[in-house]
């Protein structure tokens, strides 16, 4: 009879711990290759609301989700390579920085970023994407589907070129190797005299 209870209350330990486990599941992903866009508003640094649906509306749309780290920063290069290869064919490109606005603005400064950008300090873009990566890249169609994501930091330009030929194919014009490019634009700047 003791045995029954023990196994009893075994049962019924297992069974309640196995049914908290599922109540702490993260929710179901749909941020996801192939699903719509989720709706994202965000102040820019321009202080002008940026409206995701609005901008695909446009166009393709590529949302980078970075910070000013090292590795980040290697590979910001690459990223404005795509914006400046594809803005003037209908790309519009997003960076959300993580950093405070302060330090953002004089970084934006120094590494000329051309491109749209805002900050979020408290991560709420990495939530909205379903993302812990930093950096997060998600390129999306006009019409607000999401073309891929790519996670992760790769300062090697590799990801970047997987990144700029899905926009070349979203925007129907010839892909752009930016990692080339890019490495060729350091080589001359190292090669010309400093002012």
């Amino acid at each position: 009879m003791k045995q029954t209870i023990m196994l009893g209350a075994a049962f019924a330990l297992a069974f309640a711990v196995q049914a908290a486990a599922q109540e702490k599941k993260e929710p179901e992903k749909t941020v996801v290759t192939g699903a719509q866009a989720p709706e994202f508003k965000i102040k820019g640094a321009d202080g002008q609301e940026v409206d995701l649906a609005k901008l695909t509306a446009k166009g393709p749309v590529l949302v980078r989700l970075t910070c000013g780290c090292s590795g980040c920063d290697k590979e910001l290069d690459y990223f404005l390579a795509i914006n400046a290869a594809y803005k003037d064919k209908g790309l519009t490109t997003l960076a959300v920085f993580k950093e405070p606005q302060a330090k953002i603005a004089e970084y934006a400064k120094q590494r000329k970023i051309e491109m749209l950008y805002a900050v979020d300090t408290q991560g709420d873009s990495w939530k909205v994407f379903q993302t812990k990566a930093m950096p997060t890249n998600v390129l999306i169609e006009k019409g607000g589907r999401i073309a891929s994501i790519a996670a992760g930091c790769d300062p090697s330009g590799l990801l970047a070129n997987i990144v700029s030929e899905k926009a070349a194919k979203l925007l129907e014009t010839d892909s752009v190797d930016v990692k080339k490019k890019t490495e060729a634009k350091k080589s001359e700047e190292k090669k010309a005299p400093n002012p």
